[in-house]
């Protein structure tokens, strides 16, 4: 039986960019390709827009937070491109429902351990806030004893910055969601066709976000994925170019023996280790001066360093200016993935809803059937 209305094609200008993409006889009318042109070209713009110009600008809070915000608005898209498509769940193959299903919950307990890390470095704050607390009620010099509670908050901070969540192992579902990404062959389906190719982009982007926020909070490049992916689609050279700019950013930092990764962090971590040294050569000279008092001996050094005041205001300060970014942008961060997690929540929930109706509907179109049966029985 003829189609001729997908059999049409729409004209371009500059040719038709769908004949690289769509090789082959596909059957798309000129309304379909356009829905997935733009698509397409919508998540192209999105991945450049997250490639740095300055490839050290890579794993900052703010470019985490960026790279979330644009898988979200890339599963967002894909929403509405199905909605333009006119393509309600209860005709969706229940191959693809399968694999939504089972990628959405691989997807939402990766999500959720990526949470309890960001939940993780918040709590850490608290060392912070009590250390710049001690210095900041100081009308001088800080006292031994606070001094005291500074140095082993200090120290707190270093050793649990340096340790790593138990929830934060991901990289098995990672491999799972990655040996799964394949574009799946529909047949006898325009707009089933549209949808995969689609469903097929968001699965890449999910997959490399998530790989590298992995990467990131567990210090580890092992989670990080090198995916292959065909100049067929137009967001493919995209992706490969910012795929080997990222990837090889955050490698070449874990080789040089970073283990703390984001800019925020690594600031954070520098001023807490420089307040840290001065804590202790202070206890030392203050030890120092106390056993020559012991010993009957005057102190050599006159106006010793660690009752001089002004030399707690600026590593003090540093500290308060880097930990209040840290804590903004983190709060931010943990937001934007609290926001993902909720539309993916919610996209599976009305997906789940969807399928029941077309059930219900089933059950109740049948439902005439039986009744003159049961009668018959009775009678």
């Amino acid at each position: 039986m003829s189609r001729p209305h997908d059999a049409q094609r729409s004209s371009f200008p500059f040719g038709n960019p769908f004949r690289r993409i769509l090789p082959r006889a596909s059957y798309l009318s000129p309304n379909l390709l356009t829905l997935l042109h733009s698509f397409e070209q919508t998540l192209a713009e999105s991945l450049r827009k997250l490639k740095p110009e300055n490839t050290s600008d890579v794993l900052s809070l703010s470019w985490m937070r960026q790279a979330m915000k644009s898988l979200s608005d890339t599963h967002i898209n894909v929403k509405v491109l199905t909605t333009a498509l006119h393509f309600p769940v209860s005709d969706w193959d229940e191959v693809w429902l399968d694999m939504y299903l089972d990628n959405s919950v691989k997807l939402l307990d990766i999500c959720i351990a990526l949470m309890s890390e960001i939940s993780r470095l918040d709590h850490c704050q608290i060392l912070l806030k009590y250390v710049i607390h001690i210095l900041a009620c100081s009308s001088t010099s800080p006292s031994s004893e606070q001094l005291k509670r500074a140095h082993s908050s200090l120290h707190d901070w270093m050793q649990q910055i340096s340790a790593r969540g138990p929830k934060l192992d991901c990289f098995a579902i990672l491999e799972e969601l990655a040996g799964t990404l394949h574009l799946v062959k529909v047949k006898n389906s325009a707009k089933g066709k549209v949808l995969m190719r689609a469903l097929y982009g968001v699965k890449v982007q999910t997959i490399f976000v998530s790989s590298v926020f992995t990467a990131a909070l567990s210090g580890c490049s092992k989670p990080l994925l090198d995916l292959q992916i065909s100049g067929d689609f137009l967001w493919a050279n995209a992706f490969n170019d910012l795929q080997v700019a990222v990837n090889g950013e955050v490698r070449n930092l874990f080789l040089h023996g970073k283990s703390v990764v984001f800019k925020e962090l690594e600031a954070v971590n520098a001023c807490a280790e420089k307040l840290h040294t001065l804590i202790i050569i202070v206890n030392k000279e203050e030890n120092k001066e106390s056993e020559d008092m012991t010993n009957g001996k005057e102190s050599a050094l006159g106006n010793p360093t660690w009752q001089e005041e002004d030399q707690w205001k600026e590593p003090a300060s540093n500290l308060a200016k880097t930990a209040d970014s840290f804590a903004l942008e983190l709060d931010l961060l943990s937001k934007q993935v609290d926001e993902f997690f909720q539309l993916v929540l919610s996209s599976r929930d009305v997906l789940l809803s969807s399928l029941r109706i077309s059930d219900a509907n089933f059950k109740a179109s049948c439902a005439p059937l039986f009744p003159s049966k049961l009668a018959l029985w009775c009678s």
